[in-house]
């Protein structure tokens, strides 16, 4: 009886015991050359809100999972992820053992992605970059082909600019106020120190902001996360740099509570792809943390990078075909030396202290205090009463004598006659090519009285921004999540002119000589000045900015049906302060100006529908308002605190839908969207002849600001990502983007023309009434682009891979003033008629949108890896554009020629003096990187 009940008992135990047996998986993941356990590796349950992090021995447990089919992702940066099927039955716990990563070389593709987009910074003095937030591909193989096979065509994603990304560093924006774009190198040259970093797409949800409608990215550089070792690296080759250096050593979470890492980069260039273009970059990254409990950590982040960069002009056809497409007009010989006159030099340091709180298992609180400083200058020259230097100079080419007209008979053709050809056979441009700085200082020094006519500035900006931010995670129940956020930025940004070199002479006189009396004067307050090098001059002031924005969000995940929802509201205050009392604006360019306040709000949501564990559907949608960036708030800031009239919130929407499939062998993803903003501004400066009335005498012509208002965008288009793992070696990809990127409106045209500025018309804009753009393209890169990709990994260690990419319908930047009504009105005529030549047909052909011609790259990859002893050698190599296709990456209409009969008479020359520029992509370079881990 005894034994029986005994019996009886043993069995109901190990009954309640395989019962009381918990449902999930564990497992331990290893680097495959070292088999060392990795440390931070995330392992997620595809599809559900399941995620777990590696401990010191590589292991990871999930409890709780739903029985079925699941399918378990483990990635950490420098790996290949791995995608796994799992079935999960209940109450028994999987042990999948060791899930071995192998090193992802691939990575380094990165890099010469920088190298390509490097160049493509902007020109202006915000100083920031026009080239797509999102270029640091994601694992989504649209992604990849975007950036690192399109990308140095300036392919952008559904054609969005990239003040519609929010580009982050812990949290903390990086998107300049001024423009709305970031600065990339800030960090530039710190590519193993910023590799650890989340991607969101488009409208869709991020834990750290609200974002835009282009996507986010999150740069995250706590010390602990970061693989203990150290790297080297050594890397040549042919695009806006040719040597690099880099070294990073990272400690990983000591026992006493303390982690930090260290990074350096040097990147430079005597003279890069383009004639003349020198490249000079240092960066410095160091990162510390302190444990102080298992809540509470400490986080201080420090990245210095300075650099310079010789910039390459845009050119006509008609330069480009004398000189080649790598030609640069911006530099010239200097005993014997290069000298280029346009670079652009950055120095911005950033500080970073954030506190990391655990409040409990299940909510974060990590709050960041960002400082930075710094300056951003962009050389040039500047002349008083001499020839202008530039060799480019209309006058100096041979267009200039083949594309003259009767001024007094506009019928009567000039440039073919025998004197004008002959003269066409002399220009200055093709004995001369380049900027004679002997000559700008021979100049200079024959002054009786030591007067520079010629100088070398920079238009320079320094910068001051303090930036306080919070970010709140918090699992609120098994399938709801929040995050929440609030973020205060302060700016007081100071522009002004900066005398750089007086070319040999003594000093410079501070005036402008287009101008005549009081109105010359850059500061009344103390006119007639001498400037030496060090002074401000020209212009001087700052503005100032508060900014405050907070969102919410909160996402659901359920066996089916995954939805989030978010909402933010945002507050920017600008107001400019000038330093100096302009002679054209004596009553509104001195001081502190009213401040201009802006406020803003967006809702967006989406839904994910899971038909199976593999096949997904996705939806996402936004409706938000943007404020004005402080860059088109004071449209003409260098002189004068004017505000652009009834100025408004941009108005933004966006949706998307995709299909996804996600399975061990075959990822796709099928996107299509629709975006549109409303109520947009824009602002450039340029000189236009036959613009105004010939009241002055000058015959309408002017320097003028113009601004574009109302501004209505469309962007629909659809993205197709393939990926098939033929077998464990080889790997086929396809991707291809079509789009359709449109003005969607006639927006409003007004011109700044300081010629007619006066102590009683201190705001001289002149309505130009509405710009006929609606249906025009978009510009800034090709709406449609096609990639086949094949790639070998050996199980060796070395692999290879080529891609064929087609890439068409990119269009010329158009001119709105010449789609106005004032295009066809002749500027002598007293009572404002057209002119009597002009034709519907005739404007028709004159103000079609160029299209360029479609092009093919072919690009090569291939690297290797070995392991001695305790160190890894690695070995990447590019070979891109591998077929030398010449093809241009963007362009635009001068607007020179601001009416129907002098665009007319140039076009009709077959030779015209004020063609559009253009900007060629790279011809055919490579990339080599040696590297070294240990």
């Amino acid at each position: 009886m005894k034994k029986l009940i005994f019996s009886t008992l043993f069995v109901m135990q190990a009954i309640l015991v395989f019962a009381q047996q918990p449902t999930g998986i564990t497992g331990k993941v290893v680097d495959a050359k070292t088999q060392k356990p990795l440390q931070n590796v995330v392992a997620s349950i595809q599809n559900t809100s399941f995620t777990q992090v590696t401990n010191a021995e590589g292991k990871f447990t999930f409890v709780g999972l739903p029985v079925g089919g699941q399918m378990l992702q483990i990635k950490s940066d420098g790996y290949k992820n791995q995608l796994l099927m799992i079935e999960i039955f209940a109450n028994q716990m999987l042990d999948l053992g060791v899930v071995v990563l192998e090193e992802d070389i691939t990575q380094e593709q990165q890099i010469n992605l920088i190298t390509i987009t490097e160049n493509d910074l902007g020109d202006d003095n915000s100083g920031s970059e026009s080239t797509s937030g999102l270029l640091q591909a994601s694992r989504d193989a649209f992604q990849q082909a975007a950036a690192f096979n399109w990308g140095s065509a300036r392919f952008r994603m559904r054609g969005l600019d990239n003040d519609y990304a929010t580009t982050m560093i812990n949290g903390v924006v990086m998107n300049k106020i001024y423009d709305g774009r970031p600065q990339w190198s800030n960090w530039g040259g710190l590519n193993d120190a910023t590799r650890n970093q989340e991607f969101t797409t488009g409208s869709a949800p991020s834990d750290y902001t609200f974002g835009g409608i282009l996507g986010t990215q999150e740069i995250n550089t706590r010390a602990s996360i970061y693989r203990p070792g150290s790297r080297i690296s050594f890397s040549g080759a042919n695009t806006n740099y040719n040597w690099r250096m880099m070294g990073t050593h990272a400690s990983g979470m000591q026992k006493d509570g303390w982690a930090f890492v260290v990074s350096a980069g040097r990147r430079w260039a005597q003279e890069a792809y383009f004639e003349g273009t020198t490249y000079n970059a240092n960066s410095f990254f160091a990162s510390v943390e302190k444990r102080i409990n298992e809540k509470h950590s400490l986080n201080f982040t420090s990245i210095y990078a300075l650099n310079s960069r010789g910039k390459n002009s845009p050119n006509s056809d008609e330069i480009n075909e004398l000189a080649g497409i790598q030609y640069n007009s911006y530099w010239g010989l200097q005993d014997g030396k290069q000298r280029n006159s346009r670079v652009k030099r950055t120095e911005e340091p950033i500080l970073i202290l954030t506190h990391y709180w655990k409040i409990n298992d299940k909510t974060n609180l990590n709050t960041s205090i960002m400082h930075q400083i710094g300056s951003i200058g962009n050389s040039r020259l500047d002349y008083q009463s001499v020839d202008n230097p530039d060799p480019t100079y209309y006058r100096k080419l041979p267009s200039y004598y083949t594309s003259l007209w009767n001024p007094d008979d506009y019928t009567d053709f000039q440039g073919d006659d025998q004197v004008n050809i002959d003269l066409a056979k002399t220009a200055s441009f093709l004995t001369n090519r380049q900027i004679d700085w002997n000559d700008l200082y021979n100049t200079n020094r024959a002054s009786s009285d030591g007067h520079s006519a010629y100088i070398l500035y920079e238009d320079r900006t320094d910068d001051k921004l303090w930036t306080a931010n919070t970010v709140l995670n918090s699992q609120l129940a098994d399938n709801i999540s929040m995050n929440a956020g609030a973020t205060f930025r302060k700016l007081k940004s100071h522009n002004f002119q900066n005398l750089l070199d007086l070319l040999g002479g003594n000093y410079f006189e501070d005036y402008d000589n287009f101008q005549a009396g009081d109105e010359q004067q850059s500061d009344l307050n103390n006119p007639n000045r001498k400037v030496v090098v060090g002074d401000s001059f020209g212009y001087n002031y700052n503005l100032l900015a508060n900014t405050v924005d907070v969102f919410t969000q909160f996402k659901f995940t359920y066996k089916k049906v995954d939805f989030y929802l978010g909402q933010t509201y945002s507050r920017n205050q600008y107001q400019r302060e000038g330093l100096y009392k302009s002679g054209l604006y004596p009553t509104n360019s001195f001081g502190k100006s009213a401040k201009s306040t802006y406020e803003n709000f967006g809702f967006k949501g989406g839904l994910t529908y899971k038909m199976t564990g593999t096949h997904l559907l996705n939806f996402n949608g936004v409706y938000m308002t943007k404020a004005p960036s402080l860059r088109n708030v004071y449209p003409n800031a260098r002189l004068n605190d004017n505000v652009i009239n009834d100025l408004q919130n941009e108005k933004i929407s966006s949706v998307d839908a995709s299909y996804i499939i996600r399975t061990p062998k075959f990822k796709s993803r099928l996107t299509t969207y629709f975006s549109q903003s409303k109520n947009g501004t824009e602002t450039s400066f340029f000189f236009g002849e036959g613009i105004f009335g010939d009241d002055g005498g000058d015959g309408g012509d002017a320097f003028v600001a113009e601004t574009v208002t109302n501004i209505e965008k469309q962007n629909i288009g659809a993205e197709l990502g393939l990926e098939y793992q033929i077998t464990s070696t080889i790997k086929l990809t396809a991707n291809a983007a079509y789009g359709e990127y449109t003005y969607n409106n006639n927006p409003t045209v007004t011109l700044n023309n300081d010629n007619l500025a006066s102590p009683t018309n201190t705001n001289p804009i002149v309505e130009f009434g509405t710009a006929k753009l609606k249906g025009y393209r978009l510009p800034g890169g090709p709406q449609t682009a096609a990639s086949f990709g094949i790639e070998y990994r050996d199980p060796h260690f070395w692999w290879i891979g080529a891609n064929g990419n087609y890439l068409a319908n990119n269009y010329l930047d158009i001119a709105p003033l010449l789609r106005t009504n004032n295009f066809f009105k002749n500027p002598a005529d007293p009572f404002g008629l057209t002119f009597p030549e002009a034709t519907e047909e005739r404007a028709t052909e004159l103000l079609k949108q160029e299209q360029f011609a479609d092009f093919y790259l072919v690009n090569l990859t291939g690297g290797k890896s070995w392991k001695v002893g305790k160190q890894t050698f690695g070995l990447f190599a590019t070979i891109n554009n591998a077929l030398d296709a010449k093809y241009k990456t963007g362009g635009f209409e001068q607007a020179r020629n601001a009416n129907y009969r002098e665009l007319n008479q140039d076009v009709s020359s077959g030779t015209p003096a004020f063609a559009p520029k253009y900007f060629y992509g790279y011809g055919r370079t490579y990339f080599v990187n040696l590297y070294i881990n240990f």
